[in-house]
């Protein structure tokens, strides 16, 4: 059954909506949080011994619970890649919202960030006040042993305090580790510091099971405020809270050196409560688990899949070397089937045991042909170690080289595919795919598939723009191209791709041109592309269609393109972007 969506709301409107709401969610709950906190009758005590650091802690306690719920949803990647198809969403606007789950987990995250230093800080605030405002009269409400004591021996000899500052060492491990220096230069460090999520959420558990926060249990017996004939007076009348101020409906209180004080406006006012037990605290229910447990199951069964999935290793079927440090793998792997744009994530052992690298597919299985193929561009520690498996090193002259039969190929292991935006472009009638350098590798598969069978889709014409800095690394595709363009010649459909080729250096353009390669001759250009005139030539071509745009490339265009897709046009066609992204 297909889910539905508001046709008549855009795409940007829809994104800022789901945010709105998101950010609604979570002041409603900070709100009625803290006033519960605030006003309620089973924390009066407890409220006058803490003031406005006990609202504040619970408050930002009931958004990390939230937000420890949400962040998790994001990553079940096998979930939404299952919702993502068109049988179950039929809505495209639906489709490219799911699109954006790695925005909304890195919202997520931060919002975790932002409240767990607002929760650390009302909870340093609350032992200072446990100890300063220590009662022998409510040991049960008593963190401290004694008045006075140190508030550093409170939060470092307490199971509360413990799981909180180990949690905020992973959180900030996992924080910094995730900004986009460190996982550009280095992945495994980004990787193995977010693999400590499932010892924070065990210490998130127990943190919450502490139960250092206790609210009062016999409020019909023992009304808060009420005269305790069993004391004195003089014990019976609370002081002032924490912060200063009054507990709201509550008379006001003197200090008389204890955590009780006289006061006969206060007995007046109450006359009329009068009770013979005390009051007595109770820890609360743990409630963070009820948030977290359904993600959290979900996300480890997802995973739990996934391992068994990926767990026996792919035969290498071929392995070539194309100029510009490109390798491409032909794989082999049995019942795996894959989608045009999806792409794949590859663990090898004998570089990392525990970390795996997203690739695009650049060619899917198909009822003829059992192979699959990914382009890996060398940059970095983990594709030099992986290619120094796969092939020795060769001269700079050689192009392309054969697989080595005789050597031993490292094993392997294939986990996905995995949706992603590229998948749209055949759901178009018209797509302009524009790729930065090894950008490219989403829109190959495309480029494969319409290779084999283009009649069959909804997509009537591809626009194609590939920009590049060095005129060789046209060559890892350049054949697939030319192939295209002539089948489409011959099946009379010669308008049916608009290849564009840019470069943005000029050295060795005379390696390109040549018999060939001719048809690509004359669409290459030298420059960068002028993308406001581009985007009018597709709009005239386009007139009141839909046009999906696809980038893959550097964030600067990305940047651009967006721009220019919401800008409006004089030939009523609609631009509507989708951006291709692993980070």
């Amino acid at each position: 059954m297909a889910l539905p969506c508001a046709g008549w709301l855009s795409n940007e409107a829809l994104k800022h909506l789901f945010l709105l709401s998101w950010l609604a969610l979570n002041i409603w709950l900070l709100c009625k949080t803290f006033t519960v906190y605030y006003s309620g009758p089973q924390y009066f005590y407890l409220h006058q011994m803490l003031g406005l650091g006990l609202c504040v802690s619970r408050a930002s306690a009931s958004v990390l619970n939230l937000n420890c719920s949400l962040v998790l949803l994001p990553m079940c990647r096998t979930v939404i890649g299952l919702l993502r198809r068109p049988k179950m969403v039929w809505s495209r606007k639906t489709r490219r919202m799911l699109d954006k789950h790695k925005t909304f987990h890195a919202a997520c995250g931060c919002a975790i960030c932002l409240f767990s230093a607002v929760h650390v800080g009302a909870h340093v605030l609350n032992a200072v006040n446990f100890s300063v405002n220590y009662n022998h009269e409510f040991p049960a409400l008593n963190v401290a042993r004694y008045k006075n004591e140190d508030p550093r021996k409170i939060i470092f000899t307490s199971v509360a305090g413990v799981t909180g500052v180990l949690m905020v060492l992973i959180l900030f491990l996992m924080c910094t580790a995730s900004t986009s220096s460190i996982r550009t230069s280095n992945y495994g460090i980004f990787l193995h510091t977010h693999n400590l999520f499932f010892i924070f959420y065990l210490l998130l558990l127990v943190h919450a099971c502490a139960g250092v926060l206790k609210y009062q249990s016999n409020l019909e017996e023992h009304p808060p405020g009420c005269l305790y004939l069993n004391r004195s007076a003089q014990d019976s009348v609370p002081l002032p809270a924490a912060d200063g101020e009054v507990f709201p409906g509550r008379s006001s209180r003197t200090e008389t050196g204890g955590f009780f004080a006289h006061s006969d406006m206060f007995i007046r006012n109450n006359s009329e409560k009068i009770c013979t037990k005390g009051p007595t605290f109770w820890p609360h229910f743990p409630e963070t688990w009820l948030w977290i447990s359904g993600p959290l199951c979900l996300y480890c069964a997802e995973r739990l899949y996934r391992y068994f999935r990926s767990s026996k290793p792919v035969a290498i079927a071929a392995v070539i070397t194309h100029p510009c440090d490109v390798i491409e793998i032909h794989m082999v792997k049995e019942k795996f089937s894959a989608r045009p744009g999806q792409y794949i994530t590859l663990l090898c052992p004998s570089v990392s045991t525990l970390e795996a690298h997203p690739f695009t597919l650049t060619m899917c299985p198909t009822e003829s042909r059992a192979t699959f193929a990914v382009h890996i561009k060398v940059v970095g520690d983990w594709t030099e170690r992986f290619y120094e498996l796969l092939e020795p090193r060769h001269t700079a002259d050689t192009e392309i080289l054969p697989k080595c039969k005789q050597r031993k190929d490292p094993k392997i292991y294939v986990d996905g595919p995995f949706g992603s935006p590229s998948e749209e472009a055949f759901n178009y009638e018209i797509s302009l795919c524009i790729a930065g350098g090894i950008g490219v590798t989403p829109f190959a598969s495309i480029l494969n598939q319409l290779l084999d069978s283009w009649e069959r889709y909804k997509l009537q014409r591809l626009h194609f723009v590939w920009v590049c800095r060095d005129i060789n690394s046209f060559l890892w595709f350049a054949d697939l191209l030319c192939l295209l363009h002539r089948k489409l010649w011959q099946e009379n459909q010669p308008d049916y791709l608009n290849i564009q080729l840019y470069l943005s250096q000029t050295d060795g353009i005379q390696k390109i041109i040549g018999e060939k390669y001719q048809a690509l001759n004359s669409r290459l250009s030298i420059g960068r592309p002028q993308w406001k005139l581009l985007f009018e030539e597709v709009a005239k071509s386009s007139r009141r269609k839909k046009v999906g745009v696809f980038c893959c490339g550097p964030k600067g265009i990305s940047k651009e393109l967006h721009k220019l897709c919401n800008s409006p046009n004089h030939y009523g066609t609609t631009f509507e972007y989708n951006k291709e992204s692993f980070t």
